[in-house]
């Protein structure tokens, strides 16, 4: 099989080539937390560059639960115009174009202002650095309701814009996430415990979904082959939840793998496991593979065409690419071209591990935002600098994302209003 064969998913819509443009979180929102031109820009570089599938970066279905500032919002009201762009440039060169549609949960740093929901009422271990999260508050009945609520109504509005599909983020410690680790999942009712009962959440918000798009629109899961932390969700749960989807509708499941507290995504394991230099969960998707009905997808450090070669021969349908595509936008066609392109950032060795995973997200970040200016990537930007910009560049666009939400939320006083989104069909209140 070839990197540029077309695949057929489960709806019968085509996706052109097997290399896929993973999700990098971006934080390039305009002022109103919409599609910018920056993040346009950055977009027509990956659509130009020859993914066969482009999967958006964070796509936040609550403003006041945000990854982090600067991230784009789509939830009731939203204005769809630089939506319609966006899906547009995507799809330009024949790429299906996914919005990943996520909820932060307890992973919302505390100077955003915003309450924190989770499971259970788990802080995140970071250490020293573990005060930067707030105590999260467990969730009620009616939050759970109203968070599958957003995951469909911000899928309606992604169709609506033009999008090919969604992908519904239950990976890196995010909320679906959370509900599925026994680690941060400590409920005892009907949303925690058995397996079963911690994937709920995520089936039922498939489900949802999927009644409230047309077929052809693709659905996808990110799901981690693992956490990585002792006693946590490990790959036989993996194994398990994906053999739950298999009963419904999905178009494609992509593994990845880690959280803030053990970033595997990174190349890092925390509970003791040595993880491959790349490809980092290929041994775990191939396995998933085996017993998944629908197409499998893997990321985590892939950068030569040589290991997208090698995750096909393993059973696998796609490898995700996300640094090497930040360095490289044009990397597919490049190895189409019989290019021996490989294009990475050296690894940072630094004492602090939190420390060490956040440069490396300041790297990465630091070469989108030169993409999202027409200028060719820096690689060897020494990671210090890289996070001192991103640190500043964050702080200042927290304070803007702080009076953007107290303005919204006088805006809604204002006007009298006391709409929410529409209550999930099925779910109680």
């Amino acid at each position: 099989m070839s990197p540029f064969d077309s695949l057929t998913l489960p709806n019968g819509s085509s996706v052109p080539n097997r290399i896929a443009k993973a999700a990098m979180e971006e934080n390039m929102a305009d002022a109103e937390h919409l599609p910018s031109a920056e993040l346009l820009r950055l977009y027509q570089a990956w659509a130009d560059g020859g993914a066969g599938l482009i999967i958006t970066g964070n796509v936040m279905i609550d403003r006041r639960a945000m990854t982090g500032p600067g991230g784009v919002v789509l939830e009731d009201g939203t204005e769809l115009e630089a939506f319609r762009n966006w899906a547009r440039i995507g799809r330009a060169k024949g790429a299906q174009i996914w919005l990943q549609l996520s909820h932060p949960g307890r992973q919302v740093m505390k100077n955003m202002g915003q309450q924190t929901l989770a499971p259970s009422a788990v802080a995140l271990d970071l250490g020293k650095h573990s005060n930067l999260f707030a105590m999260p508050r467990a969730m009620t009945e009616q939050d759970i309701s109203e968070v599958i609520a957003r995951f469909v109504s911000a899928a309606r509005l992604g169709e609506r814009a033009g999008f090919s599909g969604v992908q519904i983020h239950a990976a890196h410690g995010y909320l679906l996430s959370q509900f599925l680790s026994p680690l941060t999942n400590r409920r005892t009712d009907r949303w925690g415990g058995s397996l079963q009962n911690r994937a709920r959440l995520l089936i039922e918000t498939v489900k949802a979904v999927r009644a409230a798009v047309s077929p052809g629109f693709s659905i996808a899961v990110k799901l981690n082959s693992a956490d990585f932390q002792r006693g946590g969700f490990d790959a036989a749960d993996a194994k398990a939840v994906v053999e739950m989807l298999n009963e419904l509708p999905v178009d494609l499941v992509e593994l990845s793998g880690g959280s803030y507290e053990a970033p595997a995504m990174q190349g890092e394991a925390r509970d003791g496991r040595t993880l491959a230099r790349e490809a980092y969960f290929l041994d775990f998707a191939r396995d998933i593979a085996a017993v998944a009905k629908m197409p499998v997808m893997v990321t985590g450090g892939i950068r030569r065409i040589g290991v997208v070669q090698q995750v096909l021969e393993s059973g696998v349908a796609i490898a995700g690419i996300a640094t090497a595509l930040a360095i490289r936008p044009d990397l597919p066609n490049a190895w189409r071209r019989a290019e021996d392109l490989r294009p990475e950032v050296a690894p940072i060795r630094w004492k602090s591990k939190p420390l060490a995973a956040l440069a490396a997200m300041a790297v990465v970040k630091f070469q989108l935002r030169r993409l999202s200016r027409g200028r060719a990537a820096n690689p060897n930007v020494s990671p210090l600098k890289a996070l001192v910009l991103a640190q500043l560049r964050t702080a200042s666009l927290t304070r803007k994302y702080r009076r953007w939400i107290a303005s919204s939320v006088t805006a809604t006083a204002a006007s009298g209003s006391t709409s929410a989104p529409p209550r999930a069909v099925g779910m109680p209140r």
